[in-house]
């Protein structure tokens, strides 16, 4: 594993490359640890040379499924029953700090994408 700092737009499409690559590593494996270090460094930069602004948390979540490509269903572990999956992708249902961590640790949602709707 080399890593080196993202310092332009083409290292970081260079850093997303590769974060492709090893984004489903298993935890504990060298891959794992350098996706978490990909994602530090990506983050890092984004918040540096772009102004997202706040994210909206479902936005950021129906983003995630996109990518991954999940479904409802697959969201109950960090969210809950299908009813509170619905509730919560529809936006009559809050985020609560428990459902925060769990798509932060299970899905890697930035919290700062999450944190937007907790009350």
């Amino acid at each position: 594993m080399t890593i080196k700092p993202i310092r332009n737009d083409e290292n970081l499409r260079r850093a997303f490359r590769r974060l492709e690559k090893v984004f489903q590593a298993e935890e504990g494996t060298p891959q794992a640890d350098e996706r978490d270090v990909l994602v530090t460094l990506i983050e890092a930069y984004e918040n540096k040379h772009y102004d997202f602004g706040p994210s909206d948390p479902v936005e950021a979540i129906k983003f995630r499924m996109e990518q991954e490509g999940l479904t409802p269903r697959d969201l109950e572990p960090y969210i809950g029953q299908s009813g509170r999956v619905s509730e919560v992708l529809n936006r009559k249902r809050p985020l609560s700090l428990r459902m925060v961590k769990r798509l932060h640790d299970g899905l890697k949602i930035p919290y700062e994408s999450l944190m937007a709707g907790v009350q």
